[in-house]
């Protein structure tokens, strides 16, 4: 039976580790750090998440700067710091966020450089729209629309960003072609719409013949228009990012508040996928260009037809990702409860089987006791038959002899009867020797061996030659004996217990009375 319950306890432990133990897929934790927040971002984030989806075991963790040089910086080495597998990053400025981007590198992280460039070399791989030709293609169609002629102010993005620069140069260079449009001023903002209003409301030029207002992004250009619209100019305007969206750069153009935007594609499902090329050992491009579009209104019905489809798909993608996410949340709250209650049972079953073990042994163990105690009694009579009936042995072999056949089977039928043999002076000795010494928990061999006038070695080989037990084993034996008996007949604490018979402390006491009754002192009472 005991090997049937070990070989099910076995089984159940063999099958609780190989669920509670099997391999997991590989995590990936992949930093994001975006240089601010704002819808375009918003849209990167959400299609980086949605790339996840598709892939179990990647995480992201999400930080934005709010165009700060100095919070990024502290952002990036935070989420170095914290181990991540993959730094996906677009800097603020390209030289103050490149230190940071280096040390990551330095530390063995791989970066990706997105949609803003840094100074630095480096880097893994970047991804991201050509600025230069969005802003040269706006620089045309401005151009085109004026017909050659007319004055164009410019609002700039944030100041040493890379996107603010190259659509800067790229504009330049488009208008350049065309002596009869003048750039009046680029002023700066810093890709809020409350930037656009405020560079124009302190512009202290002339601002009243302005035909033409190119803002690096939708929202800036619309802010520029209604800091004109409020001195009464009736420019035209144009932006890029060309954003989905109610307040989004289609919807403008679509409303007529901008003649035109560029569509700066987001791609984070594409982002998230070249994160995992390297980090998979896969082959990847350094380098990968987004290609974006010009919006005009004669296109702007239909890409927003489009993206709301899209968000409309994503919306239900998110949908169904979150009831399946809820889904495998409960299987697996299911799962580790069948393996505990698995691991319970085993340890369970475990605890039976050693029980019904100690159990057994105990019971051996008490068994042999009871064979030595046996044993010890035939001993103690022959000896002390021994020692006090030698000299009458030939008389009473020659009264046999003379003895009739019926007095010989009486004696024979008497000698049947189990008589209990009378212990030696020796052991009556030191039994009294013991018991008024009991109470001394200083008392050792030596002490007893001085009052039975023996050595320490004598009392040991004569004690246990009688008894099979050592001096030590019988004084214990005898204090705990005694120990049970006032447990049983007195009101005594255990600890009062204890030391009356000789132990000096009660916590050894109770071990030994364990060890040698099966039950600790204060279930005696019970």
């Amino acid at each position: 039976m005991v090997k049937n319950i070990i070989n099910i306890s076995c089984l159940i432990a063999l099958l609780t580790c190989a669920t509670a133990c099997r391999k997991s897929p590989e995590r990936w934790h992949i930093g994001v750090s975006q240089c601010s927040e704002d819808i375009w971002r918003d849209k990167l984030n959400s299609e980086l998440r949605m790339g996840a989806y598709a892939h179990e075991g990647v995480e992201l963790l999400f930080a934005s700067a709010d165009d700060s040089d100095e919070r990024q910086l502290q952002q990036i080495d935070s989420l170095v710091n914290a181990g991540i597998d993959l730094l996906i990053v677009a800097p603020n400025q390209m030289a103050t966020i490149s230190p940071a981007i280096d040390r990551a590198y330095d530390r063995g992280v791989p970066v990706i450089v997105y949609e803003r460039k840094t100074n630095s070399r480096k880097f893994t791989a970047y991804m991201g729209a050509d600025n230069h030709l969005m802003g040269r293609e706006m620089g045309e169609f401005v151009a085109t629309r004026l017909k050659g002629q007319g004055r164009v102010l410019e609002v700039t993005g944030l100041k040493g960003s890379s996107p603010a620069i190259e659509r800067h140069e790229g504009f330049v260079e488009a208008i350049s072609h065309h002596p009869g449009i003048t750039l009046v001023a680029s002023l700066q903002g810093d890709w809020t719409e409350a930037s656009g209003y405020d560079a124009v409301k302190q512009f202290d030029g002339d601002l009243s013949s302005i035909d033409f207002v190119f803002g690096q992004n939708d929202r800036m250009a619309v802010g520029a228009r209604r800091a004109l619209q409020e001195i009464g100019c009736d420019a035209l305007f144009c932006g890029i990012d060309g954003l989905p969206g109610t307040d989004g750069g289609i919807a403008c153009v679509r409303d007529s508040i901008l003649e035109a935007s560029y569509i700066y594609p987001t791609h984070g499902d594409e982002v998230l996928e070249l994160a995992l090329s390297i980090l998979g050992g896969e082959a990847y491009s350094k380098e990968t260009p987004l290609r974006g579009a010009l919006v005009t209104r004669q296109n702007a019905n239909v890409l927003l037809l489009q993206a709301e489809e899209m968000e409309r798909q994503t919306a239900q993608v998110d949908r169904l990702h979150d009831m399946a996410s809820s889904y495998f949340a409960r299987l697996n709250q299911q799962r580790w409860l069948t393996v505990l209650a698995c691991c319970v049972i085993g340890l369970l079953l475990i605890a039976i089987a050693l029980f019904y073990l100690y159990h057994r042994g105990q019971v051996n163990i008490r068994r042999e006791r009871v064979l030595n105690n046996l044993w010890n009694l035939e001993r103690l009579a022959e000896d002390t038959e021994t020692a006090t009936d030698a000299p009458a042995a030939e008389g009473a072999a020659q009264a046999d002899e003379e003895t009739p056949a019926a007095d010989i089977n009486s004696e024979v039928s008497e000698a049947e009867e189990p008589v209990e043999a009378e212990p030696s002076p020796f052991i009556l000795r030191f039994r009294e020797v013991v018991e008024r010494n009991m109470g001394n928990s200083e008392l050792s061999v030596e002490d007893l061996a001085s009052e039975m006038n023996l050595s320490r070695v004598q009392l040991y080989r004569k004690v246990k030659a009688i008894t099979g037990s050592s001096p030590v084993e019988l004084l214990r034996t005898a204090r705990l004996n005694r120990g049970h008996q006032l447990l049983l007949t007195t009101d005594k604490t255990v600890s009062e217990v204890a030391y009356a018979v000789g132990f000096s402390a009660p916590a050894y006491f109770t071990k030994c009375f364990k060890d040698e009754f099966g039950f600790v002192p204060g279930e005696v009472r019970k």
